[in-house]
């Protein structure tokens, strides 16, 4: 019988993890001390990670804009969505 097993699929990519962790962890920290600056728009974040922090890194400087945008879009989602939940609720009552 004839596997073909490709065993080199099976290693995991730890640096791509570091990374993402980096980039999570930057973010983060931006977000926490700049709440106010940043928005839903991926753009606009770009160019205030660009004016308050040294990212030497294009990749990295839009990695971060890009999860920093996702962030907020999700959290202003569900903000919404249980903003509509409540008011379903107090119709019902």
């Amino acid at each position: 019988m004839d596997y073909n097993y490709n065993h080199k699929a099976k290693i995991f990519n730890f640096s791509s993890i570091r990374y993402m962790d980096r980039v999570k962890r930057l973010s983060m920290e931006l977000l926490e001390n700049y709440p106010d600056r940043f928005t839903t728009n991926f753009e606009e974040n770009k160019k205030t990670i660009l004016s308050l922090a040294i990212i030497r890194s294009k990749i990295l400087r839009n990695k971060m804009a890009g999860y920093i945008t996702s962030k907020l879009t999700r959290e202003a989602d569900q903000e919404k969505t249980q903003s509509d939940n409540s008011e379903s609720q107090m119709e019902e009552s």
